[in-house]
This record gives structure tokens, sequence and C-alpha cells, in this order.
């Protein structure tokens, strides 16, 4: 297969892979600079970059003069594509648009919430606004609110699927039905239902997913089902430049299948990660002890959560990870050396170039998208094919999976009651 550019709105890189945003501090200037140097997109993470003593004082000013050094340091590595992604579930997460977008980023990922304030917190034309989404549902959504409300649509789509890392936008009880969803159908569904808004505004609207991308052939696979890219995270957590400590990454080196666990995240969302002494100790004791001097997330109720996932995701980057939150793709227990960003990125593309040779039927089939995806809000006792279920015990759900571990992501699905910052009202 030749290997296609990923064209955004007025900025172009040269392969079709994005490198997933990964906090806290997994994914900063040294990771997204060394894949902007092969020619993808390299993704900050914005959230937990300040000094974590002075952040307690004062979260927002600290965390913005923090995402403008790293954007700083990003830029003097690399003159490639960079993107910054905010979680909408941030209490500071207008003010970190705008602060990306005043340090000169033209391309904003934003997960973990419904964007359908984004293009007034960020009205700049020239900067991609790029929605993380799960379901067509939410894709439809989006479209509708950003037209009626500023006659503007998305420059792009971030498609996270049911292998997923980190957190997840969907249900426990919908893990107990993982066959009733896939990354394929989804991407199917979106493709259809952003087919008039690339009508009315004259463009293409590209689609990246994301979520189980493991090899080369994994990307040209969803390239002939209408992808226009992929995002991997995963995969870029093993390399030199990844910014976490050597025992995060070494953790995903150890990890064995039946290590990779969903757990209850204290956002109000379920979560991937690796399971570990931190996860162990949860399991048996219930609760640790939780101070909330951060107020970083606006879902979060320091009173009743079981921990802190500040101080858990943060202890594990800086390589306490008995004492940590590590989290990861379903896949990672496939990761076995670090290597570089330049050598992991050759391997994909030979896969890439490599797949489809001499096999008519790996060209692109709107006909052949049509796999199983059913959306939330429809008849859940509505059962598919049994391929497995899922078990909860205490902090971690051993997910057991059919073909590869199909589950759920939907950024539709209802949310606890929130602090929500007030800019984004």
């Amino acid at each position: 297969m030749k290997i296609p550019e990923l064209k955004l709105r007025g900025l172009t890189a040269k392969i079709p892979i994005v490198q997933g945003g990964m906090g806290v501090r997994v994914s900063l200037s040294s990771l997204a600079s060394a894949v902007a140097n092969q020619g993808g997109i390299g993704t900050l993470s914005s959230i937990g970059l300040g000094d974590l003593k002075a952040t307690k004082k004062d979260n927002e000013g600290i965390s913005r003069e923090a995402l403008l050094r790293e954007i700083g340091k990003a830029r003097s590595l690399t003159d490639g594509l960079l993107a910054v992604n905010v979680m909408g579930a941030l209490s500071n997460a207008a003010d970190l648009v705008k602060t990306a977008v005043a340090g000169g980023i033209r391309i904003i990922v934003f997960g973990a919430g419904l964007p359908t304030r984004l293009p007034r917190i960020c009205p700049d034309p020239d900067v991609n606004l790029i929605p993380i989404i799960s379901s067509g549902r939410v894709a439809r959504l989006i479209l509708r609110s950003w037209e009626s409300r500023y006659d503007r649509t998305v420059d792009a789509f971030i498609i996270e699927g049911p292998l997923a890392g980190g957190h997840l936008g969907f249900s426990v009880e919908q893990l107990k039905h993982p066959e009733n969803y896939s990354l394929e159908g989804i991407l199917s569904e979106v493709l259809e239902i952003i087919k008039p808004y690339e009508d009315r505004f004259g463009r293409r609207i590209p689609i990246i997913v994301a979520g189980g991308i493991y090899t080369g052939s994994d990307i040209g696979r969803m390239l002939t089902l209408g992808a226009s890219a992929v995002q991997m995270g995963t995969r870029f957590v093993a390399t030199d430049e990844c910014d976490a400590s050597d025992e995060f990454k070494q953790a995903y080196i150890a990890a064995k299948e039946d290590d990779i666990v969903i757990i209850e995240s204290p956002v109000g969302m379920p979560g991937r990660a690796i399971r570990n002494e931190f996860l162990e100790r949860l399991d048996r004791n219930g609760k640790t002890k939780v101070k909330c001097p951060y107020r970083c997330l606006t879902s979060c109720k320091a009173e009743s959560a079981r921990y802190c996932i500040a101080d858990a995701l943060v202890n594990s980057c800086f390589g306490d990870i008995d004492r940590g939150l590590i989290f990861a793709g379903r896949n990672a227990f496939r990761v076995k050396k670090i290597t570089t960003v330049k050598k992991l990125v050759g391997e994909l593309l030979a896969g890439l170039a490599a797949f489809g040779e001499g096999d008519p039927g790996a060209a692109p089939d709107r006909g052949a998208m049509a796999m199983p995806c059913r959306e939330a809000g429809r008849d859940e006792n509505e059962q598919g094919a049994d391929v497995g279920g899922t078990e909860v015990r205490g902090g971690m759900i051993r997910a057991k999976f059919g073909r590869e571990g199909e589950t759920i992501h939907d950024d539709s699905l209802p949310r606890p009651p929130r602090r929500e910052d007030p800019s984004l009202r």
C-alpha cells in the first residue's frame, strides 16, 4: 500500500500516524517532537504539568505556565506538526485550550467530555479542532451543535474504540456485553454521518481511529475501511523518547495478557490499566486516604473517591509504580522491548507498505464496513453472540474477552454532577 498523507485543514502530516496524548506527563516534548520529526503528529498531554507543590495553590496559573514551557521545548526540537490534548473533565480545560493556541498550537484534540462549546473557546479558523468520540450518536450531536451554534464543523474526528487505554467512555454495565460493539462498526457509522456535513461545508472531514492499533497491517486495514489515519499511544510508551520513567515503561514489558484490567476511576469513568500492587491494595482495602489539593477535575468527589487519581498517575510516571496507576491499552502485553520512535515508525510504515500486496480485497470497500455496532441508549437486553463477559472485583473489573476483546467507548453516557469551568458555559 502506498503510504498516504493525513490532510487536515491547512496542515499535512506526511504519514497517517497520530501519537495519542497520554497523561500524566507520559507524552510531553520529547515523545511528541520525536513523532513529529518522523512525519506524524506528536501530541502533548496538557494535564498535570506544573510543579506539584505550587499547583496546590494555583492550579490554573501554574498549569498555564507549564504548558507554554512544554510547547516551547517541543518547538525547539521539531518543525513538525504538534497537537495538544485537553481533557474536558479538567476544571481548567478552557484555559488550557486558550493557552495552547496562544503558544502557537494549531491542532487541539479534545476528549473526556462533550466539546459543544469548543468553537466559542477557540474561534480561530486556523486552529484544527478535533473531538474524541466513540459513537456515531456523539458525532451527530457535535456536528449538529457546531453547525447551528457556530456555523462551523469539526476539522476531524478521533474515534477511540474498544481496545483503547486510559479513561473509557462507557459504563461497567456495557462492559458486560462487549460483543455488541466494534471499532469498525463505529467507523462505518461515522463515515455515513459526516457525508452531508462534508457536502455543506465543502471539505473532507478526516476520521482518525484509535484503540488496539498495533501493527502496520492494523493501520492498513483501518485505512481500507475508510479511516484517514490512526492514533496510537501504547506502542509509543515503550520508546526511549517517551517522557515517562523507565519503571513505567518496564511495567508494560513485564505485563501479561491477564494483567490488563478495567478499573473504576474517580473521574466517573472506567479506565484500562495494568494490574499492579497499587490496584491489588485497593482491591484488598477498598479505599485510600484522600486529600484533594489540586481541584483539577470537575467530576471528582474527593469525599467519596477511593483514591486521588492525580497522585496515582504522577507517582507512576515518576517511577513509584507500587503507589501509582499505570494506564495502558488492551495490547500492552504484546510490548516486549524498548525501541526508538524512529525504529518503531519505520516498522509500522514497512508493515503498512506491505499490506494488501497481491490481495485485491485490500482495496477500500464501503460495503465491507458494515460491522456490528450498537450505540448507548438502545435496548441493553438485546444480546449477540456469546464471546465473553466481565467480572467486577473491588477496584478492578476483569474483562474476559473474545475476538481480541471488543468493549465499548461512548462519550454520550450520563456523567455525574460536576463543578463546571465557568468559561465553558
